[in-house]
């Protein structure tokens, strides 16, 4: 086949193209357990007016309904990924149970680095405080076992702030 010719039969597949985009928010949706409604409220709330019929003719219209940019940086937005990888062709062998534990073990890793990210400064801050104000120091650590109940976990917390951080 010389450079420029078609595969028999067919047109050139793009890495990057509409019918991807549209390929990839039929998944992403199914992935997130989310109806059409709720993909076209969250797109809407992401800056770019959608209603339901909008996301099904995208999904399976025939003719597929066109997106244009915005709607695609919105989708972008909603579902938390790249434009590129919302325009790339979905990773071939992974089945819909496969998609949805990765989405949320990649959900749980940020949601936890998050957290570990406000434990730090919170425990920051206390340190500073205690610093400032040395006298308070065992009363802080009183109320942290007051209000954690568990001796070990308030000990472990009084010695993030004794060490002036969590990590």
């Amino acid at each position: 086949m010389m450079a420029g010719d078609r595969p028999e039969g067919g047109e050139v597949p793009l890495l990057y193209s509409e019918g991807n985009v549209a390929a990839r928010v039929a998944l992403e949706r199914e992935v997130r357990g989310w109806s059409t409604t709720e993909l076209a409220e969250r797109v809407t709330r992401a800056g770019v007016k959608m209603n339901q019929t909008a996301v099904w003719r995208i999904e399976n219209g025939t003719p597929r309904r066109r997106i244009n940019l915005d709607e695609a940086l919105a989708f972008s937005r909603v579902f938390e990924l790249p434009l590129e990888e919302l325009m790339s062709p979905p990773l071939e062998g992974l089945d819909i149970d496969s998609r949805r534990l990765v989405q949320e073990a990649v959900e749980a890793f940020y949601e936890a680095r998050d957290a570990r990210d406000r434990l730090h400064h919170a425990v920051v801050a206390i340190a500073d405080h205690i610093k400032a104000h040395p006298d308070s120091s065992r009363a802080i650590h009183e109320q942290c076992l007051r209000l954690m109940g568990d001796e070990r976990d308030a000990r472990t917390l009084s010695g993030d702030i004794e060490d002036g951080g969590h990590y």
